[in-house]
């Protein structure tokens, strides 16, 4: 089935929720060649792996023990985190008026016991695929154009997800806001084709200085960038800022229309906060921008942030 393999980024995950192992022993003979595969055997145990692992596709029995497959399935979709996940049913020939519910709670296709390999092969090909192409064309959304970093459009959602996370176990998040120094000059002096060639090169350098998966580099608009740095206090997104600041440096782009260096600078400002339920990420961004504020309030080229 390499066929869609080579697309993705790594192998398709696939979370086969069943209380029958001889039906979990089925799927996997089928799929471990190409799948990174996943079991569950009850419902609990199928909503938590689902939020943890974001499989790329679920098969999930109806009919088990406990919860069954329809609670499994609403659970999973009225939760943000899960909802987008496809859910394949997998029911016995007599639960017809159970294949209709699943369809109406979300889910995207049923397969019928017993299990045909044929049948499952092409159900589970259809719907990975698909799956690929609603990624990219998420992806693409969510992209700017420009620079090829996450847009302002995939920063507010990153930036409300992260804050709802720290809510609800009380982690810190911080916000570093960056600004190229005298921007404008620099497209008055070089033009805007060189000015759009300096904008992709410092937004490639702030996006491989965040290296962890769930941080996150953005464009914010114009020549400002933002960091999202999740579970990150304030020193550790000083050292970040600094080791952006030096990367930038590094790259020795000219800027002789700068008034505070001869070569392409930053001012950077840092906010830290621990969010409370009932408070907005907005305030996190209005306390990062004032940062940045009073960073080129007093000449540029510099960190600022609250004292520790």
């Amino acid at each position: 089935m390499s066929f869609w393999i080579e697309h993705y980024q790594g192998r398709p995950k696939l979370l086969v929720v069943d209380d029958q192992p001889i039906n979990i022993r089925i799927i996997n003979e089928l799929f471990r060649a190409d799948c990174d595969m996943h079991m569950a055997t009850h419902g609990e145990q199928a909503i938590a792996t689902s939020k943890t692992l974001q499989p790329d596709l679920i098969l999930l029995d109806i009919m088990m023990e406990g919860m069954d497959g329809l609670e499994v399935c609403r659970r999973l979709k009225s939760d943000s985190t899960t909802a987008a996940i496809p859910v394949i049913f997998i029911t016995a020939k007599s639960e017809e008026n159970d294949e209709a519910l699943g369809l109406e709670l979300g889910a995207v296709d049923y397969i019928s016991k017993p299990l045909n390999s044929a049948i499952v092969r092409a159900r589970v090909k259809t719907h990975l695929t698909l799956k690929l192409q609603n990624d990219y064309l998420k992806g693409l959304a969510s992209l700017d154009g420009l620079t090829g970093i996450p847009n302002r459009r995939a920063f507010d959602v990153r930036l409300t997800q992260a804050w709802n996370q720290a809510c609800r176990e009380g982690g810190t998040l911080s916000l570093m806001m960056i600004d190229i120094d005298y921007f404008k000059r620099y497209n008055d002096h070089f033009g805007h084709l060189l000015g759009d060639q300096c904008l992709r090169q410092v937004a490639e350098t702030i996006a491989q200085s965040v290296n962890r998966p769930y941080d996150m580099a953005a464009r914010f608009g114009g020549e400002e960038f933002v960091c999202i740095l999740p579970d990150t206090h304030l020193q550790g997104a000083l050292t970040l800022a600094k080791k952006i600041q030096h990367s930038i440096s590094q790259l020795a782009i000219a800027h002789p229309a700068s008034a505070v260096s001869e070569q392409l600078t930053l001012s950077i400002g840092i906010a830290s906060l621990m969010p409370r339920i009932g408070s907005e990420p907005t305030e996190l961004i209005a306390l990062a921008d004032k940062q940045l504020y009073q960073a080129k309030n007093n000449g540029r080229n510099q960190v600022h942030c609250p004292p520790d």
